[in-house]
C-alpha cells in the first residue's frame, strides 16, 4: 500500500470510526462505541504510516 492511499484510508478510518462513536454514544451502545474507538485508531496508525512512508521516500530522494 502506498503512502496516498494509507492517509487515505487512514482519514477514512478515523472519520467512520468517530461516526461509529457518535451513533454508539447516542442510542447508548457499547459495542458500537468500541468498534467506533478501535476503527478510529486505525485510522490513525494507518494516516501514521503514510507520513512515515513518505518521509523515508524524501530522504531517499535527496541521496
Amino acid at each position: 500500500m502506498g503512502s496516498t492511499s494509507d492517509k487515505v484510508s487512514g482519514t477514512a478510518n478515523k472519520v467512520a470510526g468517530k461516526a461509529k462513536q457518535a451513533v454508539g454514544k447516542a442510542i447508548d451502545n457499547d459495542r458500537l462505541k468500541a468498534e467506533g474507538k478501535g476503527q478510529e485508531v486505525k485510522g490513525k496508525v494507518q494516516t501514521a504510516s503514510g507520513k512515515a512512508k513518505d518521509a523515508v521516500k524524501g530522504a531517499v530522494d535527496h541521496i
